[in-house]
C-alpha cells in the first residue's frame, strides 16, 4: 500500500474523520479525551487512532505520563501536491479545502503552542540530514533559502534570503538561531527566529529515524510558544507567504526521492 492509499483509506471512515475534526479543534489530546467525544469502546477508539497513525495523519508525543495525539497535515499536503493539479473535479476541491484546514492546526495549552509534522522519505538519514543543514540542498526546495550551520552546541544558525526574497528587498539574513544539540544524522535541536516578524526565539527539533528498509522518518516539532505570527507563518496560514512546514516537507520528500523539487 502506498502512502496515498493509506491516507485515503484512513479518511474514508467517518469516525476517523471525526477524530481529525476533534484534533483540529484542539490538538494535543489524550486518548481518554478523544474517547469522551465518542460512543465507542476504548478499544475501538484505539483501533481508529492506530489507522490514523499508520497513515501518518496523527503523530503521538509523550508528555510526562500522558500520550498526546497531534494532527499531522503533511500527508494531506502530499496528496494535494500530487493530485490536485491533475484533477480539478469537486472531490479534489474538497480535498484542497481539507488541506488548508489541516495546515492551520496546532495545540495550545495555556501559553504553550506546539506544531508536529512527520513525513516518510525513501532516503537515508544522512541524505536527509544533508538536505536540512547544507545550503546547496536548502536552496533547492521549500523557500529555496540557503542556510549556514555551526553544528555544535552553541553554534550559530542563519537562514539567508533566497534570490526571490532579495529581489523583493529582503535583507541578507532572514532567520537566525543557535544550535542546542547536534547528533548527525539523527537529531538536531535549535532555536529559530524569523527576524522580519520581530518575535522571540522559538525551539525547533528535527528527528530522523531509519526503519531499515530504505525509508526514513523525519519528524519536525516546532515549539512556537509566545510567537503567534511565527506560528501562523510556519503553519502556512499567512496568504502569499508560502505553505509553511507542510509545503517544505512535501517539497523535500519529492526532491530526495525524484531529484526534482515541486516548486521552482
Amino acid at each position: 500500500m502506498t502512502d496515498d492509499d493509506a491516507a485515503f483509506k484512513a479518511l474514508a471512515d467517518p469516525t476517523r474523520r471525526f477524530l481529525l475534526d476533534l484534533l483540529f479543534s484542539r490538538d494535543g489530546r489524550t486518548q481518554g479525551e478523544l474517547e469522551s467525544e465518542l460512543e465507542m469502546t476504548r478499544f475501538g477508539v484505539a483501533k481508529h487512532l492506530r489507522v490514523l497513525e499508520d497513515a501518518g495523519l496523527v503523530v503521538t508525543r509523550r508528555s510526562g505520563r500522558e500520550k498526546l495525539h497531534f494532527l499531522n497535515p503533511v500527508p494531506i499536503r502530499l496528496i494535494h501536491d500530487r493530485w490536485i493539479d491533475k484533477y480539478t473535479e469537486r472531490p479534489a476541491a474538497a480535498l484542497a479545502g481539507l488541506k488548508r484546514e489541516l495546515e492551520q492546526t496546532m495545540t495550545t495549552t495555556e501559553d504553550t503552542t506546539v506544531q508536529v509534522y512527520r513525513v516518510y522519505i525513501k532516503a537515508t538519514p544522512e541524505a536527509i540530514w544533508d538536505a536540512i543543514t547544507k545550503p546547496e540542498w536548502t536552496r533547492r526546495f521549500g523557500y529555496q533559502a540557503p542556510v549556514e550551520y555551526e553544528l555544535r552546541p552553541g553554534g550559530a544558525f542563519r537562514g539567508l534570503a533566497s534570490e526571490v526574497m532579495k529581489e523583493g528587498g529582503a535583507p541578507d539574513v532572514v532567520v537566525d538561531g543557535e544550535v542546542i544539540e547536534a547528533d548527525p544524522p539523527r537529531r538536531l535541536v535549535q532555536t529559530w527566529r524569523a527576524l522580519y516578524l520581530g518575535e522571540s526565539f522559538t525551539r525547533l527539533t528535527y528527528e530522523i529515524e531509519d526503519d531499515g528498509t530504505g525509508v526514513s522518518t523525519l519528524t519536525v516539532t516546532h515549539d512556537v510558544t509566545g510567537a503567534p505570527q511565527t506560528a501562523a507563518q510556519v503553519a502556512g496560514r499567512i496568504p502569499d507567504a508560502g505553505g509553511g512546514w507542510s509545503q517544505t516537507l512535501s517539497d523535500l520528500k519529492t526532491l530526495l526521492e525524484t531529484g526534482e523539487a515541486l516548486y521552482t
